[in-house]
């Protein structure tokens, strides 16, 4: 697995915003859980089923959501398969440095009953998308109390079922002060560029509930999914966001207003999402105009990666330094969608870490600006 020899770019605390819970489980508990359901799979073999889960050479992003077809029926439905997969999930990370993570799904593709259709063809049983949020919930809680980082969900809509919408809005309503930080509309946007009014009418909710919001957009699809996501949805992040690019006057609107770019370099690469030569990747462009940017892994297990990888990447073939790996990292976490207080706190912790002087707050988090002065005063 990716990992094991690549040396680490950035040995400090880190900060990610934009990574799948479906995407990754670990292989053994796969397999595990498989035997303990009594369900075949294709191999008994750890090795041999990550390969199969595993995207090798950039394909597209709808031969990528395929993948999933091969492990999430053995998780879905399974109480304690979901608890279990939330509570690695957080080790995983941990190990990883990090501090502070937000991690997203579709509680109903977890669940196996109160869904239409059921997903991974199961049979019809009695975990609700409603418990599968609670389950993961506890899951995180009981991880973040082990490892000791702090870990929050958002979830997630899908382009293809817009008849999930209005209950995942509700959902985080009912489990904001529980975990769920915000609402996502994932999916393929190759095969839906425009939002369903299914999920226009969530989102809509979203915002008068107070609900945050991030949107899978400018991935696969055109500047103009990313321009709805933005204008019409009033997501707050966009997760990806390279087809930006493409709009000059949007992305310079976008630059303005400061919005945060959840970028994730191996999963652009295996998706076909941008040229698969990492020195021709837009996040070079989001660098060098000092955006507002963070690196995440998306799906670790089926682009074998993991944040080491990612953050090597950037340093090998897109000449970041450690000075623009705080920079990104401070950003991360002033676009988090945790409460003011917290947010402050995870900020502070971050400058400890990096050795960094406190900025003086005025009514809320520092600005990219602000940041950006904090930035030229510490040396590489």
């Amino acid at each position: 697995m990716a990992g094991n020899c690549v040396e680490v770019a950035f040995n400090k605390p880190k900060v990610e915003l934009h990574v799948h819970l479906d995407g990754t489980i670990r292989p053994e508990t796969i397999l595990d859980v498989a035997k303990k359901r009594g369900m075949a799979l294709p191999t008994d073999s750890a090795e041999d089923l990550a390969r199969l889960c595993m995207l090798c050479k950039p394909a597209t992003l709808t031969e990528f959501l395929c993948k999933f077809h091969h492990f999430m029926h053995v998780i879905a439905g399974d109480r304690e398969a979901i608890k279990r997969v939330a509570y690695e999930f957080v080790e995983t990370k941990a190990k990883e440095g990090v501090l502070y993570v937000e991690v997203r799904y579709s509680p109903h593709l977890l669940a196996n009953t109160e869904v239409d259709p059921i997903p991974w063809s199961q049979k019809e049983g009695d975990l609700t998308p409603d418990e599968v949020v609670d389950l993961v919930n506890r899951g995180l809680r009981a991880g973040e109390n082990t490892f000791r980082i702090k870990a929050r969900s958002i979830l997630c809509c899908m382009r293809h079922m817009p008849n999930w919408s209005m209950e995942v809005v509700e959902l985080c309503k009912k489990y904001r002060h529980s975990g769920v930080v915000a609402i996502d509309l994932a999916g393929d946007e190759s095969l839906n560029c425009e939002a369903h009014p299914g999920h226009r009418k969530a989102f809509e909710e979203a915002v008068r509930s107070g609900v945050h919001r991030t949107v899978h957009a400018g991935e696969v699809g055109p500047a103009s999914v990313v321009k709805e996501a933005v204008e019409v949805l009033k997501a707050e992040r966009i997760g990806h966001g390279y087809r930006t690019l493409e709009d000059r006057t949007l992305y310079e609107q976008l630059l303005k207003k400061n919005m945060h770019f959840e970028v994730c370099p191996m999963s652009s690469k295996l998706t076909g999402a941008c040229d698969p030569d990492f020195t021709k990747h837009p996040l070079i462009r989001f660098k060098e105009d000092k955006a507002n940017y963070s690196l995440n892994t998306d799906d670790p297990l089926i682009f074998n990666t993991t944040l080491d990888v990612d953050y090597s990447i950037t340093q090998k073939y897109m000449n970041f330094t450690e000075k623009e790996f705080k920079r990104l990292n401070i950003n991360a976490a002033k676009s988090s969608f945790l409460p003011e207080k917290e947010k402050k706190d995870l900020l502070n912790r971050l400058f400890d870490a990096y050795g960094m002087k406190k900025p003086a707050l005025k009514g809320g988090t520092e600005n990219s600006r602000d940041i950006q002065l904090i930035m030229s005063t510490h040396s590489e």
